[in-house]
């Protein structure tokens, strides 16, 4: 793996893993509102929010997805690699502060279409907040 390209597909194996952790800040889900437009007071307004099921504000449940797109397209496949689908539950909220670790284990290889199918997991504090299966198509080896 080098900076500019990550594993290819040859170099993937069955139960192979990467992580990336990132806390959250405030800024991080006023900025995440602002590019995504989402703006829904559950996760913008402390006053609405203490009034929902979840008691205070959450964070955008795509926010945790998207730290499982900073696993596939840094750490594993890595660069290079095409996220060509993600199926995703969310099991529990995150909350401001909270430390979400996003996990990816390689659980099938389809070399003849050079797909590799991996298992997606979001936990905070060992317990899971988001998991499922997630698609990626890898570059074979380049000949020469």
């Amino acid at each position: 793996m080098s900076d500019l390209h990550g594993y290819y597909l040859e170099d993937l194996e069955v139960g192979m893993s990467a992580s990336y952790a990132k806390t959250i800040t405030e800024a991080d889900v006023v900025l995440f509102a602002g590019i995504t437009g989402d703006d829904n007071p559950v996760h913008m307004n402390a006053e609405f929010a203490a009034e929902t099921a979840f008691g205070q504000r959450i964070v955008h449940g795509m926010f945790s997805a998207g730290l499982i797109s900073t696993v596939l397209g840094t750490r594993l496949p890595g660069p290079g690699a095409i996220y060509v689908d993600q199926q995703l539950r969310f099991k529990a909220p995150v909350h401001i502060g909270d430390t979400v670790t996003a996990t990816a284990t390689i659980e099938e290889i389809d070399e003849r279409r050079r797909r590799v199918k991996v298992k997606t997991v979001c936990t905070v504090k060992g317990k899971v907040v988001a998991d499922g299966y997630a698609t990626n198509m890898v570059d074979r080896r380049p000949q020469g």
